[in-house]
């Protein structure tokens, strides 16, 4: 099928369900590509998915004057000054089945105050973080405000959760990933699941919906700041002020291994606990303990075979993925835009600017909710209006939405 340009146009009369206009009245053309030129929208599903998200895409990308001129200034003021919504969490700890344990953070009281068919979200944060970050929590209360059951699931060890095993998670790891949408599935049969990743909590999610393919129990997901491809992310990562945040994570990394650092006394093998411990870097972290831990030969191989980009192509559920051009640890280059669009179910927007986890865009900007939040709820909301309680998105229900959509352009 030939690709749409840019400037490409359609009359709403094409639609087999809309009859052509009355002689006297004026038909607004609208372009495929109904999104405003300093976003980059790709994808197989772009046409698909971008009428849904029209609202926030047809204005302009406006980055925070003084704040988003510098990539690393963003990356830093959205990590450390962007505010923490307060919300009261009910913790659930969940044993997984090697004896391991996760976190579940669920809002406290929706169990009582939301009807039990209700959409579940499911968050993933990036590396070591929880559902006591900025991002995560903006997140979550923009989607509970719409109604949505939400769930923080913090990985072992992270979000002050214990670590009960002798081993951590990874971006190779899907196991926990599994158990918890099963057990979220299980506590609510009649809802609907849906997903939301950031950096390598977006890495793990898409390698899960590309590992479960058809099976997945997934309505959709998003993806955001997805380093994509480890092994050039890695190369990036020592260059530079890149080397900040390396040097951060690895502090992050070493502070939760030292917490638990008596499950890892006497481990033998190629293991090297003195290097986990006092880590400089997260490839010296990911040396000392990580691959050892899930058998790779090398933090090249661990690396290697533990990244994204090589699932985009078996993703069988609506998965929007979204980027931002100067993000300095999830380099633009590692993105499999080929891969995204020849995948029918995948659309990507990257914004010019936004750095790591930033985005301090949009109406709430410079303290509230980063510029991603409503075009990830719109995207989210669109799939719950279409989505059978099988799990699937419905076809004939997205075209009869967008049947209805196209009627509202008419003008007399």
């Amino acid at each position: 099928m030939a690709k749409l340009s840019l400037g490409s146009t359609f009359s709403i009369f094409h639609s087999r369900h809309i009859r052509p206009p009355l002689a006297g009245c004026h038909v607004t053309k609208m372009t495929v590509a109904d999104h405003h030129p300093s976003l980059e929208v790709v994808g197989g599903a772009r046409d698909r998915f971008l009428p849904s998200l029209h609202t926030n895409l047809r204005l302009p990308y406006n980055p925070f004057p003084l704040i988003a001129w510098n990539r690393h200034v963003e990356t830093i003021f959205a990590s450390f000054l962007r505010s923490i919504p307060q919300v009261r969490l009910r913790r659930e700890c969940l044993r997984v089945k090697d004896g391991g344990s996760v976190a579940l953070d669920w809002v406290s009281g929706d169990h009582r105050r939301l009807p039990p068919d209700s959409p579940v979200l499911i968050l993933l944060p990036g590396l070591t973080g929880g559902s006591q970050d900025s991002y995560v929590r903006h997140m979550l209360t923009k989607a509970n405000g719409k109604g949505w059951r939400v769930v923080v699931f913090n990985s072992r060890g992270c979000g002050e959760s214990s670590v009960t095993t002798p081993q951590f998670y990874s971006a190779s790891f899907l196991g926990d990933t599994y158990e918890v949408v099963k057990h979220v599935g299980a506590r609510y049969p009649e809802a609907n699941l849906y997903a939301v990743g950031w950096s390598l909590g977006a890495n793990i999610l898409v390698r899960y919906l590309g590992q479960e393919s058809h099976a997945c129990p997934l309505s959709g997901a998003v993806s955001l700041c997805n380093p994509f491809n480890l092994v050039i992310a890695d190369e990036d990562f020592h260059k530079g002020f890149n080397n900040v945040y390396d040097r951060a994570l690895a502090r992050a990394l070493c502070k939760i291994f030292k917490k638990h650092a008596l499950l890892f006394e006497d481990m033998g093998g190629e293991f090297n606990i003195p290097l986990a411990a006092n880590a400089k870097s997260v490839r010296d972290f990911d040396e000392g303990l990580t691959r050892v831990s899930f058998g790779f030969k090398s933090v090249d191989d661990y690396y290697s075979n533990s990244s994204s980009c090589d699932s985009i192509k078996h993703v069988q559920r609506p998965l929007l993925c979204i980027q931002a051009e100067n993000d300095p640890i999830a380099p633009s280059r590692a993105i499999p835009r080929e891969d995204i669009e020849e995948n029918l179910n995948c659309m990507l927007i990257v914004t010019p600017k936004g750095g790591h986890l930033g985005w301090v865009a949009g109406a709430e900007a410079p303290l509230g909710a980063p510029w991603t939040d409503p075009v990830v709820m719109d995207f989210l909301e669109y799939l719950e209006r279409g989505a059978s309680k099988t799990g699937k998105f419905s076809a004939d229900s997205e075209a009869v939405q967008r049947s209805s959509g196209e009627l509202h352009r008419i003008e007399v």
